[in-house]
């Protein structure tokens, strides 16, 4: 082979290599609130006017009321022949309430919740310990995301 044929066979070698080279995925530019959320079931709702969460973890306790919002559940209303898919937002009864902890990990973690119902009664004193979960939402090239979710109804405290 000449040095015309070697000159030619790499650089067509070279002009494949960028094929053979994994392409940069990127990440979604979102930003994720760490703490833990609180969600009271339909059934146990009306019982609830005000709830104080307490979460201790690695020896740090945070606790706030809750601001309480209604839940809703996403109602899917089907897609077009063309592709363009719809959904809508519903009422489900639920509240919603949301504790930060910038420092959330996935060590245990203790949740103490203690509120009043709306005829200023005290209700039960609940308490769980839990570990919350981290997951790779995008990808393990865009990081970890640790969360934790609770469920307070009439039985208790449950980790969703």
């Amino acid at each position: 082979m000449g040095r015309i044929g070697l000159a030619l066979t790499l650089a067509g070698t070279a002009a494949l290599l960028p094929g053979c080279l994994a392409e940069p995925v990127g990440c979604p530019a979102i930003g994720h609130v760490a703490g833990v959320s609180l969600t009271v079931a339909a059934d146990y709702a009306p019982d609830v006017a005000s709830l104080r969460l307490k979460a201790c973890q690695d020896s740090l306790c945070t606790g706030k009321e809750l601001t309480l919002n209604p839940g809703a559940t996403a109602v899917d209303q089907g897609c077009t022949p063309d592709g363009v898919c719809s959904a809508t937002s519903s009422p489900d009864g639920t509240l919603q309430g949301f504790l930060e902890l910038p420092a959330l990990s996935e060590s245990p973690l203790e949740a103490i919740v203690s509120g009043v119902s709306p005829a200023g009664i005290a209700l039960p004193v609940r308490t769980l310990t839990f570990t919350p979960t981290g997951e790779y939402p995008y990808g393990e090239q865009c990081g970890r995301v640790v969360s934790a979710g609770l469920v307070l109804d009439g039985g208790g405290l449950q980790q969703r």
